[in-house]
């Protein structure tokens, strides 16, 4: 008879109660110990909805959930799991005083929460513990560092160190390699192949590119259709090899006529320091009507801080010399007069999203430019709305609150909302992460269909170059300063 105790996690022909996620086929799902597990599928296809099961957060109609960890509370629903989900990088349950733009307000962040702070919050009973992970993920000098000024590579790194402080046996973590450069990527990796070296420590990686199954998973489990396949050894698992085609597009009607000035943006001796450190240096850039840029460089050299300038988010845009759409900041415009033309979608922006309100209503925010929906759109606006939806594949998902879909599907759901004004600048910073590879191939098309019409001009931020649309024409390339 199979001893409990091999078994970290054991999901039983398990079948969620109604109002949860309909899988096709009861769940049956097994993480033996010393294994390293990847959870691959497209954008929908349950892998959140699996790992809140594992959890123990989705209610079961029949089946069983159970764990073989060790001793304590660890025995509880989900006591010695931990999840570390990509659209909660800045976790506002740490310090409840998080909100968008806050980022770029220097004399907020010097009263935000510090690395330091947050994780001597968190008690252990070995402090030697704390040392060894201290060590191992290099966290020493973030420690007085405001939590919301980490780069992307050092806020994963805050998120693991935090959940490891818990004693967690099991950590899962989605997509842990999207918005690093590639430098961060092979940081990433590395640092999680030692963390399997960890005794007790076991990994779940959520993946919805395949490409980055790490070496040290020792199997894999994909969901395909609605149903969870059966347990893969990484040697034995195939990768799909087909090319995936871009889909026709066929876009909604122009709703303004084109731009007719110049110059989208015109930045001169642009400077922007926080504290000691420069982030931009007496930078000149141009982005003349109808051209399409690539925004490159590594993480932490300023493309973040620059697109806060240009959508009017960062307060120190007043101190500098720049003109919009042909007009010179600071002469009177309004915040809301810029962002009427511009269609942006972040990162940043995914996190800050937190109002369970139909996905549908979340997409016609756009109009408004608000982090919610403050204003009632029209009968004409809501139809738009579930136009690109539709043109973006989610239209079935319209009607659904916004916190019940995947991270894929909510990225989609934004970058609805970033096109349904028709603006004349898209500003598109890692538009493709969390998507599957026919939903990438899909946004691309998009892009390359929407730049296609006169007027429209292009910013696009990616660390890969095969996410960059063909339609790319000019490429501004920043470097990290100190």
């Amino acid at each position: 008879m199979e001893q409990m105790e091999e078994v970290t996690i054991r999901l039983t022909d398990a079948v969620l109660s109604e109002g949860g996620y309909e899988f096709a086929s009861p769940l049956n799902f097994r993480l033996e110990e010393g294994e390293q597990v990847a959870v691959v599928g497209e954008n929908g296809s349950g892998k959140s909805a699996l790992i809140e099961t594992l959890l123990g957060r989705r209610a079961l109609r029949s089946g069983r959930l159970t764990y073989g960890f060790a001793s304590g509370d660890r025995k509880r629903a989900g006591g010695g799991m931990r999840y570390i989900a990509f659209h909660e990088t800045y976790n506002r349950a740490e310090d409840g005083e998080y909100y968008y733009q806050q980022r770029w307000n220097s004399c907020d962040n010097e009263n935000a929460p510090r690395v330091g702070e947050l994780l001597d919050r968190i008690e252990t009973a070995d402090p030697a513990f704390r040392k060894e992970l201290y060590d191992l993920l290099a966290i020493h000098p973030m420690l007085d560092k405001p939590v919301v000024l980490l780069s992307s590579g050092e806020l994963r790194k805050f998120q693991i160190v935090r959940m490891l402080l818990t004693q967690a046996r099991v950590l899962a973590v989605d997509n842990p390699f999207i918005g690093l450069d590639t430098e961060a990527r092979a940081v990433m990796n590395e640092l999680l192949g030692q963390l399997t070296a960890m005794e007790g420590l076991q990994l779940i990686l959520v993946l919805s590119d395949e490409a980055e199954i790490p070496d040290f998973i020792t199997h894999i489990y994909r969901l395909e259709d609605r149903q969870l396949g059966p347990k893969i050894p990484a040697s034995l698992f195939r990768r799909p090899s087909v090319a995936v085609l871009p889909p026709a597009i066929a876009l909604p009607a122009p709703e303004r006529e084109p731009l007719t000035c110049e110059e989208a943006v015109r930045l001169r001796g642009v400077t922007i320091r926080y504290g000691d450190r420069t982030i931009l240096d007496a930078l000149d850039w141009t982005v003349r009507n109808g051209e399409r840029w690539a925004l490159a460089g590594p993480n932490g050299s300023g493309k973040s801080t620059l697109l806060s300038l240009i959508c009017a988010d960062n307060p120190q845009a007043y101190a500098q010399d720049i003109t919009l759409f042909g007009r010179q900041r600071g002469t009177g415009e309004s915040i809301w007069e810029i962002k009427r033309r511009i269609g942006y979608v972040s990162a940043e922006m995914h996190r800050s999203f937190l109002k369970p309100i139909p996905a549908v209503n979340l997409a016609a925010s756009g109009y408004f430019d608000s982090l919610g929906l403050y204003e009632t759109p029209t009968a004409e606006q809501l139809t738009s709305a579930e136009a690109w939806m539709e043109v973006f594949g989610i239209g079935a998902v319209a009607d659904r609150s916004f916190l019940r879909l995947s991270s894929g599907e909510q990225r989609l759901v934004l970058l609805a909302r970033a096109f349904v004004k028709d603006p004349d600048l898209l500003i598109l910073d890692e538009p493709l992460n969390g998507l599957d590879q026919i939903n990438k191939a899909r946004v691309r098309a998009i892009v390359e269909a929407f730049c296609g019409r006169p007027g429209k001009s292009l910013i696009y931020v990616s660390h890969v170059e095969s996410d960059l649309p063909s339609c790319i024409d000019r490429r501004l390339e920043l470097r990290r300063n100190g």
